[in-house]
């Protein structure tokens, strides 16, 4: 499965999903964390349902998906 909005942070070509995020090209998998708009904390991701939700512990509240910031990170083996 292909998801064109998540691209490598090296190499820049789209991530692929084997059950975690995969670069074909540099042969890593990465982890998607998601910031604060606010205050730039890691959040914390909340399923429920079919829905995700993000909540930051430092603000104690819920976050937009869509103002948060996000990362991809290199799993270490």
């Amino acid at each position: 499965m292909n998801f064109a909005d998540n691209e490598c942070p090296d190499c820049k070509i789209a991530l692929y999903w084997d059950g975690q995020y995969f670069c074909k090209q540099c042969t890593k998998h990465f982890v998607k964390i998601g910031y604060c708009p606010d205050c730039q904390a890691e959040m914390e991701k909340l399923q429920a349902c079919g829905a995700a939700n993000y909540f930051c512990n430092s603000c104690n509240e819920l976050k937009s998906k869509s103002r948060a910031r996000f990362e991809f990170q290199p799993i270490k083996a």
